[in-house]
């Protein structure tokens, strides 16, 4: 029978006990882990992560991030270098080898090979007094006290740890480089995240849709062309230039005070001044000014050139949160 109370209390555990192990990580960096942040900036060549086991996994989401983040990399499994797959190592390449115990047969039989190649070869490992730990240049040290695992076996708290060093790397690195959100959106163009820090508002722009009325038009006119142009809202231009907004809200506020609507026209009901933003701005920067402003609609306009609307339905289509 499932016990609620047990599974709460081993998942606590397991959450507490991982949170502690990444804490003491930070006492255990040293001048190596500055000096491997520079050889790494510095390199001509790629950085190329191997590993075996768990390490291997947690090695090919450290190359994913490096990659996204600026730092050309790649993955080698450690099986499979010596069987042909060395041939990846340029000599210009820096390698970082992970494992927990540094002692892995494949760990043995790899590391003397990469020597021989003198490449600069970093361990992140766990045991310092280890084999990997002897015969690199230089140790990143991920040491933790013991595993989450109730039999201190299964990889949890140690490949938890080499995940968060091989963040610190990438973040080191990225804080030198100066990589900005344009840097970033180059290697994410795709999916939301892509569009986020890629769509400009022209790029969502429809300027056939592009409800227009002048000041002295009448409500008839303002409500038609609201509902021909799908939009909500119409901007109210006079000499071509943009003096005000009416949404389908400020129709509704204003039936909901007249009994007739005979006599009003644009300039009555319009709001001055509204809410704009430029062709060449970023989608996203649309989006905070809805959610700042609590706005569906904004006008588009360049040298307040009216331009057309865009709308915040559109944005979350194009899953642009």
């Amino acid at each position: 029978m499932i016990n609620k109370e047990n599974i709460l209390k081993a998942a606590k555990a397991t959450i507490i006990s991982e949170s502690e192990a990444i804490a003491k990580l930070a006492d255990l960096l040293t001048d190596d882990f500055v000096q491997c942040v520079q050889l790494i900036y510095e390199s001509k060549g790629r950085l190329v992560v191997t590993g075996i086991g768990k390490s291997a996994i947690i090695a090919q989401k450290i190359v994913a991030t490096l990659n996204s983040t600026g730092t050309p990399s790649l993955f080698l499994h450690a099986s499979e270098a010596v069987h042909g797959d060395l041939g990846m190592v340029q000599p210009e390449d820096v390698i970082i080898c992970i494992s927990k115990s540094g002692n892995s047969p494949e760990i043995k039989i790899l590391v003397p090979i990469l020597n021989r190649f003198g490449n600069t070869l970093i361990a992140m490992t766990g045991n310092l007094s280890s084999f990997l730990a002897k015969n690199s240049q230089f140790v990143l040290d991920t040491t933790v006290d013991q595993e989450a695992c109730p039999n201190n076996l299964a990889p949890t708290n140690s490949t938890t740890a080499q995940l968060v060093m091989g963040d610190c790397l990438a973040i080191c690195l990225m804080e030198i480089r100066n990589f900005k959100s344009e840097d970033f959106a180059k290697y994410h163009p795709g999916g939301a995240l892509g569009k986020k820090l890629l769509f400009r508002v022209k790029d969502m722009l429809d300027e056939s849709k592009k409800p227009t009325v002048s000041a002295d038009d009448n409500v008839q006119k303002v409500i038609f062309e609201i509902s021909e142009k799908r939009l909500g809202v119409t901007a109210v231009v006079e000499n071509e230039k943009i003096i005000g907004i009416i949404t389908d809200g400020d129709i509704r506020r204003m039936l909901s005070k007249t009994e007739t609507i005979t006599g009003i026209v644009a300039r009555d009901i319009m709001t001055k001044n509204p809410k704009i933003i430029e062709p060449n701005d970023m989608v996203v920067e649309a989006l905070n000014i809805m959610e700042d402003f609590s706005i569906t609609q904004l006008i588009v306009a360049e040298n307040n050139s009216y331009k057309g609307v865009i709308h915040l339905h559109d944005i979350l289509k194009e899953g642009i949160v």
